[in-house]
């Protein structure tokens, strides 16, 4: 089973059904022990960083999520869940993220022209960094998945999976051992992300 972190922040609706589609259980859960028994760990998210950030705190995520990926828990961030594994956001501010990856969300006007539309919004093909990852495997080079994002992962290059080509290289996929993140929506990418999704279950079975 995998875990849907509900935190008060992402389409839960919609990860969960996707779930349904390829015929793995999920549960959307913020209760300590459904998590501590779950195979895998889904980290949504849609919004701003720093609500986001305060909402896994407060909650008391942040400590559920760390304690179970130390014990080898394979976790996967989705779009700004994605962006809240690493050390901090610099989105409006400067604001401490989970620690989990090494790098730092800048904005995607840091690297694009003037004049190019923000947020980037729609398909984009992937190209994979070195090795393809687990995640990807049944992926291929230059597949298309669903991108909506104004920040993008920075300062992370020994930990990017995947790069996107959006008037410069993006970062569309991180990892660090059994940590995975996603700048795409898999949920909405169609079969390419359902095979994304059903590699992480893969994975978390695998680990289990």
């Amino acid at each position: 089973m995998i875990a849907i972190i509900d935190y008060g922040v992402g389409n839960l609706f919609s990860l969960r059904c996707s779930f349904g589609a390829i015929g793995a259980e999920a549960e959307v859960t913020a209760d300590e022990k459904v998590i501590s028994s779950a195979d895998g760990i889904l980290l949504p998210g849609v919004g701003a960083f720093a609500d986001a950030a305060e909402k896994l705190r407060r909650s008391g995520m942040d400590r559920v999520i760390k304690e179970q990926v130390k014990r080898g828990k394979p976790l996967l961030g989705i779009c700004l869940g994605m962006q809240l594994l690493f050390d901090r956001s610099y989105e409006y501010g400067e604001h401490e993220g989970l620690g989990l990856i090494k790098g730092n969300i800048r904005p995607l006007s840091d690297v694009l022209s003037a004049g190019v539309k923000i947020p980037q919004m729609g398909w984009n093909s992937l190209s994979f960094v070195g090795e393809k990852n687990t995640l990807f495997r049944y992926l291929n080079e230059g597949d298309h998945v669903y991108f909506v994002h104004s920040y993008y992962a920075a300062d992370c290059d020994e930990n990017v999976t995947a790069v996107t080509e959006y008037y410069a290289k993006v970062t569309a996929a991180a990892a660090k051992d059994n940590i995975y993140g996603c700048q795409f929506h898999p949920e909405r990418s169609g079969k390419t992300g359902l095979n994304v999704l059903r590699a992480f279950c893969e994975i978390a079975e695998e680990k289990r």
